[in-house]
């Protein structure tokens, strides 16, 4: 068994985090990830109203008796989001762990605290971090240039990225983007973390509540197969490189607006996409570790491999490795 920091904090057995995920983080995959031992998020937004958002976490509780929290990513939005509300039903809810995103999470914080969550806050920079430490959350995820979704505009990989921030962030701090197996885990531990959070690999499961077509795409496509997004407006965004994502770019090219773009690209078509498994449809998030995955192995399956992989190789040729 590997205990770090971070695993103590949140009573996990395994240092392992699947992270909020738009459509995807619902309680068949949260509850599958906290029944393997390691730390599941739902994902909060994904639930339109925060009273939907309470039923999901008393639908996850009765599929698990393990912690798990709720991702919530803070952004200006065209639509107004009650973030507030969304809180209260965290808090109503008995939730405990908190991952946010987006935005800082200072205005949050002194409820949450005095709710007795812990928070870790996703960033994808050095400056990012050292700010979210200083306001008071309790851990840190470091999102390098590698991963799905949003990885900031500094286009650092995470070789660099992580043992940059270990050097002087004090906090637990976790690392996120192209995670997928053992030798990531290691890695992540070599390089000043004290585990790992896995987006897209989680999405490559049988509790993944997404179409079988994304599934299976995700394990026949590699590193190559995906596309930067929006980088033109500094809002850049990793997802699956279809035709979607390409005529997103051209748009971009012709010197489009967002406004123009945006509904192209909108999150709803996303949803579609893991419900009906076309993947033309609209865009959807996947990050470089595609080139790893393999198989769609159950969460338990997954977690337990990572862990007991990621041993043998700490006592066995890495210590090797270490001459007499």
């Amino acid at each position: 068994m590997i205990k770090t920091r971070f695993t103590e904090m949140f009573g996990i057995k395994h240092p392992i985090v699947q992270g909020g995920m738009q459509w995807v983080g619902r309680a068949e995959l949260t509850s599958a990830v906290a029944n393997a031992g390691a730390l599941g998020f739902l994902t909060g937004l994904t639930q339109p109203t925060p009273d939907d958002l309470r039923k999901e976490i008393k639908r996850c509780r009765e599929m698990t008796d393990q912690p798990f929290g709720v991702n919530l990513t803070i952004l200006p939005t065209l639509v107004p989001r009650p973030y507030g509300e969304y809180i209260d039903a965290i808090i109503d809810s008995g939730i405990k762990i908190v991952e946010t995103a987006g935005n800082n999470p200072k205005p949050f914080l002194p409820k949450m605290k005095e709710a007795g969550i812990k928070v870790i806050h996703k960033c994808t920079s050095v400056r990012h971090g050292i700010s979210a430490e200083k306001v008071g959350v309790d851990a840190i995820s470091m999102d390098g240039f590698e991963c799905a979704g949003h990885p900031g505009e500094d286009d650092v990989p995470n070789l660099v990225l992580l043992p940059a921030a270990a050097n002087v962030i004090k906090i637990p701090m976790i690392a996120s983007g192209g995670f997928a197996d053992a030798r990531g885990l290691v890695a992540a531990l070599a390089l000043g973390c004290e585990g790992i959070n896995m987006g897209t690999r989680f999405m490559a499961t049988k509790e993944a509540p997404i179409h079988q077509n994304v599934k299976e795409k995700i394990v026949s496509s590699d590193e190559r197969n995906t596309a930067l997004i929006l980088r033109t407006m500094r809002n850049t965004s990793r997802v699956f490189g279809n035709s979607v994502a390409k005529k997103a770019i051209e748009m971009e090219g012709e010197g489009k607006t967002i406004q123009e773009i945006g509904p192209f690209v909108a999150g709803a078509k996303g949803k579609v996409v893991y419900e009906t498994g076309d993947l033309e449809h609209g865009i959807w998030s996947a990050g470089t570790c595609m080139g790893l995955i393999n198989d769609i192995p159950t969460c338990k399956e997954l977690v337990e491999r990572i862990v007991s992989e990621a041993e043998e190789m700490i006592r066995g040729k890495l210590a090797k490795a270490i001459a007499a």
